[in-house]
């Protein structure tokens, strides 16, 4: 590929404009090249994202389920959230897994950091896939999620149903599948990372 880069682009200023526990707006002015008037970009600032493909021994999948008021609907995902002061990805990796599927990670295989938006969120996004114990006995799931179970021919139905339409965890499947060159779902327990 024959990319032009233009190295002149700068930030003038950063000012966060609104701050919340979860979530910053944020205004930059932004010079694109010398003497150029400069140009009010916004966007969105917070913690990093961690998104889990997990699979159990006996090969299932969990799937949470949850409202999200952003998009107004119940909407299916795999085990995610943010990044809390002073974790690194595997340590949230691990307790975002634990606490939404009560799933013990066993073997935590890192996909990659990728940026979650490039025109909106100055997030990026850590992508996993954990082989886990199988389901515990009796947990019991946070108020409002529910957990499921599925093979990979269910998740793939979900997605082409539009059942399940998360686009960033759908590229974790996709990420999974492009670095080991073997679907998930094929014998994929007995294939180590």
């Amino acid at each position: 590929m024959n990319l032009v880069e233009n190295t002149n682009a700068k930030i003038l200023s950063r000012k966060e404009i609104f701050a919340s526990p979860w979530v910053s707006l944020v205004s930059k002015e932004v010079e694109f090249a010398p003497g150029q008037q400069a140009e009010a970009y916004y966007s969105l600032s917070q913690a990093d994202y961690i998104a889990i493909l997990a699979q159990t021994p006996s090969g299932l999948i969990p799937l949470v389920r949850q409202y999200r008021p952003a998009v107004a609907a119940y909407t299916w995902e795999l085990p995610a959230g943010l990044l809390e002061a002073g974790e690194d990805p595997e340590q949230a990796c691990r307790r975002e897994l634990r606490e939404e599927t009560g799933l013990v990670a066993e073997q935590v295989t890192y996909l990659g950091g990728y940026y979650a938006d490039t025109g909106r969120l100055e997030n990026s996004q850590h992508a996993f896939f954990v082989r886990t114990s199988e389901p515990q006995p009796g947990f019991i799931t946070e108020p409002g999620l529910a957990v499921e179970y599925v093979d990979l021919e269910t998740l793939k139905g979900l997605i082409r149903t539009k059942e399940f339409q998360h686009q960033l965890h759908i590229a974790v499947l996709f990420l999974y599948e492009l670095m080991n060159q073997q679907p998930v779902g094929e014998d994929a327990y007995a294939h180590r990372l």
